[in-house]
């Protein structure tokens, strides 16, 4: 009797996609190795919206009850205007939205999500230090190159490496950058530094040109998060690590409403990075290589749905492997984009516009989709 042996999957790239897929993977028996550039996992200092229908994905992997203890339960999302504080719609969350969604919307540090991620995968599956430099399709599969000189062969690859995607490079070439001529602030820090201030549970407050979105992190609100987005058009460095000036956020935000005022003012350091925006791809997939998350459709953060489109795709992407074999897995990829394609681009295409919750809004088609029940492509 022959044993067939499970498929193995290479994954590029460690973040929130990437830890979902094998997660997701490894459900349903497929051997999955990480491979990550970094040297190690940080903690960086930004919050997260975990959405209803990201949390249905987290939930099946095990994750709802470590998400719930130790992410913010928000009674809403609220727009205001950026000086009267009128509301302009109040999008309600809390009991009543996990019951007609089918799950809660969770406010988190996102370190908090990523280690929640990373704990559902053994250490032995992620190779840290791994940046990838070349990959090669052979009669039984995928060769990989990596910078500090290891080379390996898995029989598929998934490049879940983000907007600066090289897998997506090999693939498909150089797609451009589409700078938006906007910057974003953004932090967390202890909610102490309030003063005993309180503030909404989570408030995007539109003014004209510019918003803040300001929330809690922690169930006990001991931990507070901002993120901005305003006008600098000649501003291009994207990266998660580069530090803002403080005094020129608070300027920028000079006269909007008295909470929005108060958050700046105690705030220590910021981070600062360019919005930037890609166009959608033709395809994803080349034969027993595809793409996932940002690395196919990076969105900008406006819907704060990113990190749960690449979340769904771990779903969608598993149910479309599972059963499969090594000449199934092509077929597979294929299916997986067709099933995602339309959902994806749309939340793109909506994200662009950065008009989502600024008044009464349809959210139903977001927050009520479920990766794992939805139809999958023929």
């Amino acid at each position: 009797m022959t044993v067939t042996r499970p498929l193995s999957i290479a994954i590029i790239g460690a973040g929130m996609g990437g830890l979902a897929a094998a997660a997701a993977l490894r459900r349903v028996g497929i051997d999955v190795t990480v491979y990550e550039q970094a040297a190690q996992f940080a903690r960086i200092g930004a919050g997260i919206q975990i959405g209803c229908n990201a949390m249905k994905v987290l939930r099946k992997l095990g994750l709802e009850a470590r998400l719930r203890g130790q992410s913010f339960y928000p009674r809403s999302w609220n727009n205001r205007d950026w000086k009267t504080g009128d509301v302009k719609f109040d999008m309600i969350f809390g009991e009543s939205a996990e019951a007609k969604f089918g799950a809660p919307y969770l406010l988190a540090h996102r370190g908090d999500l990523h280690a929640a991620l990373a704990g559902i995968v053994p250490d032995e599956c992620i190779r840290l230090s791994h940046k990838l430099v070349g990959l090669d399709e052979t009669p039984d599969g995928v060769r990989l190159r990596f910078a500090n000189g290891a080379s390996v062969s898995a029989d598929a690859v998934i490049g879940a490496d983000g907007v600066h995607s090289l897998v997506r490079e090999i693939l498909f070439g150089t797609s451009p950058v589409n700078f938006t001529g906007r910057i974003a602030y953004r932090t967390t820090y202890p909610a102490a530094l309030l003063g005993g201030v309180a503030i909404d549970d989570c408030t995007k407050w539109w003014g004209e040109d510019r918003h803040i979105v300001i929330y809690y992190v922690k169930p006990d609100r001991s931990e507070v998060y901002f993120v901005t987005s305003q006008p600098e058009p000649e501003f291009r460095i994207e990266s998660w690590s580069a530090k803002g000036d403080v005094r020129e956020l608070r300027a920028a935000f000079d006269g909007f409403d008295r909470q929005v005022e108060t958050v700046l003012a105690a705030c220590p350091d910021v981070h600062k990075w360019a919005i930037v925006d890609r166009d959608a791809l033709e395809h994803w997939a080349e034969g027993k290589v595809t793409l996932l998350g940002d690395a196919c459709h990076p969105m900008t953060p406006y819907m704060a749905q990113g990190a749960a489109m690449a979340i769904e795709d771990a779903a969608v992407l598993s149910r479309c492997l599972e059963g499969a074999d090594r000449d199934g897995i092509a077929d597979a990829f294929r299916r997986f984009e067709a099933t995602r394609r339309e959902r994806t681009a749309r939340v793109q295409q909506t994200s662009r516009t950065n008009t989502w919750l600024r008044q009464k809004t349809d959210t139903d088609w977001v927050y009520a989709y479920d990766a794992w029940t939805t139809p999958l492509a023929a």
